[in-house]
């Protein structure tokens, strides 16, 4: 089947989804018709009845076609006027591809770039174009690379094999929405009703009466009856044009070759598998680490601050560079395997444009700093933008301090209750008048079952490591609240706790195992870390 065939068979399959609803009207309609002409009495109420009732979910699951739009990305819009090499560079691939350059440019928080269209008539009349572009993506692309995701974007709206291939793209984009929309509001009317009888239950248990359970197996039935239908079709719909539309994405590929050359390209693709992985790391790790603590990164860093763990962390990120799937994310996916795409990028002839200088892609921006400022202010709820702002160094150190110093809560509490405590001398004086109490501490931590059944010395080597690493967190709050150590910022690694000067750290390991030892010695660690 050809290219404008294949196109075609899609645009026909595309309006089955709303003649899909006329056809259903119709026949409920023909059996009305029948019910009226050839029965009498009550029966033709209760069923016309029936049929109304079926007629409700039909009707709004033809209007539904016409309203999800879905919830856009928070983000920054940007004018021409602000950002006039942005622009430039969107309106110039946007050229070089063929097709319309976006009405509007938004910043996001992503490792995205993304063309959406207010289209309707799932996607037959085209509307507003915006390009959703990810400040994190920008960050951790050049500017050819990212001349080329734009490209692939934006190679969905032009006219490659057919000119029904950007209202393909439309519709397929408008079905997913449309399909996502019907899932939640049949999962709203079960989750609504399931409310509503977990109320009636908790009223029965206060009257002393006994809960009947629930049960939402009979809830909206037509309603969701309705919603698979159009469910199914729908996905037939996407395993249908699954072959076109991944033939669209490798034409798209092809797009983003001519405009950034094959090198560009294939390492756009490479660099955003590494890049996903890297933000969720960096956005749980550095960005909000402090959040527990009441403190979050500068203006500009919270998502600024990226670009310095891509930069420790390069050689990490090379695993993820080489290592592609090979398998699509599911079978509805319009994308075909991430290293089908790259392997044939790369088996293209060279183009002459390998190694080809370009800078970073942050500098389209005409001031990236306030615009990463900007969209912390859009993104982040007020509560996070209430929190106190504070260098990446104080940050950690006042994050970990605090983190462990709730941490050690627990164990004070623990060793008070065998009478040791609550500050690190008690501790000591306790171990010096009893050394037995360390392993009765030891029993107050959760253990292994192999740790349970052990007795005698064997019990006592599971316990060692056990005071030892409590021990070791009071000395590390200790230290941290005398400002003798403070815990430092990496950016290759976790963070560590610095100590006063070298070789404490080997002295401390020394003491600590000394304090823990058969017959305990309790002074080392005394003039290491309370001695004045």
């Amino acid at each position: 089947m050809g290219a404008s065939l294949r196109a075609l068979r899609a645009l026909v399959l595309l309006a089955g989804f709303y003649l899909l609803g006329v056809f259903l009207l119709a026949a409920l309609g023909g059996i009305d018709y029948a019910v009226v002409t050839t029965l009498h009495g009550p029966i033709v109420a209760k069923l016309l009845l029936a049929s109304v009732v079926l007629t409700v979910p039909i009707v709004r699951g033809m209007f539904m076609l016409r309203t999800p739009k879905g919830e856009p990305p928070a983000g920054v819009t940007v004018g021409e006027a602000q950002e006039p090499e942005l622009w430039a560079a969107v309106r110039d691939v946007a050229q070089q591809v063929g097709t319309r350059a976006p009405d509007e440019i938004v910043l996001i928080d992503e490792v995205n770039a993304a063309v959406a269209e207010d289209a309707k008539l799932l996607g037959l009349r085209p509307g507003t174009r915006r390009l959703y572009l990810g400040l994190p993506l920008m960050t951790g692309l050049d500017e050819m690379q990212l001349r080329a995701v734009l490209a692939h974007e934006m190679g969905h709206y032009a006219n490659f094999d057919t000119r029904l291939t950007p209202l393909i793209a439309r519709g397929r984009a408008q079905l997913i929405r449309t399909i996502g929309y019907f899932h939640e509001r049949a999962d709203k009317k079960v989750a609504k009703e399931r409310a509503k009888q977990e109320r009636k239950d908790e009223k029965r248990i206060a009257k002393g009466k006994k809960a009947k359970g629930v049960d939402t197996a009979g809830e909206g039935a037509m309603y969701r009856a309705m919603a698979k239908v159009y469910i199914a079709y729908g996905n037939f719909y996407m395993r249908a044009t699954r072959s076109t539309s991944r033939r669209q994405e490798l034409a798209a590929d092809l797009a983003s070759v001519r405009v950034a050359g094959r090198d560009s390209a294939a390492s756009a693709l490479r660099e955003l598998n590494a890049l996903d992985s890297a933000h969720d790391f960096y956005m749980s790790s550095y960005a909000t680490l402090g959040v527990g603590a009441g403190l979050l990164p500068r203006p500009g860093e919270v998502f600024g601050g990226l670009r310095r763990l891509l930069d420790a962390r390069s050689a990490d990120l090379d695993e993820l560079r080489r290592e592609l799937s090979t398998e699509p994310t599911s079978p509805y996916d319009s994308h075909p395997a991430l290293a089908e795409r790259v392997a044939r990028i790369e088996a293209l002839p060279d183009d002459g444009r390998a190694g080809q200088a370009a800078r970073p892609a942050l500098e389209l921006l005409a001031d990236a700093g306030a615009s990463l400022a900007a969209l912390e202010q859009v993104v982040l709820t007020p509560e996070a933008l209430a929190l106190k702002r504070v260098d990446w160094e104080d940050l950690v150190h006042e994050s970990m301090t605090a983190y462990v110093g709730q941490g050690a809560e627990d164990i004070r509490e623990t060793f008070a209750a065998e009478g040791a405590g609550p500050g690190l001398g008690a501790v000591l004086d306790a171990f010096d008048a009893d050394p037995a109490v360390r392993w009765r501490i030891a029993d107050r931590f959760p253990k292994s079952e192999e740790a349970q059944a052990a007795t005698g010395r064997t019990a006592r080597e599971f316990g060692r490591p056990v005071v030892r690493r409590a021990l070791n967190q009071l000395v590390s709050v200790e230290l941290t609240a005398r400002g003798a150590a403070r815990w430092q910022l990496s950016w290759s690694d976790s963070a560590s706790l610095r100590y006063p000067a070298d070789g404490f750290e080997d002295r401390l390991r020394q003491a600590l195992d000394a304090a823990v030892a058969d017959a305990p010695d309790t002074e080392p660690l005394r003039k290491l870390v309370l001695a004045p």
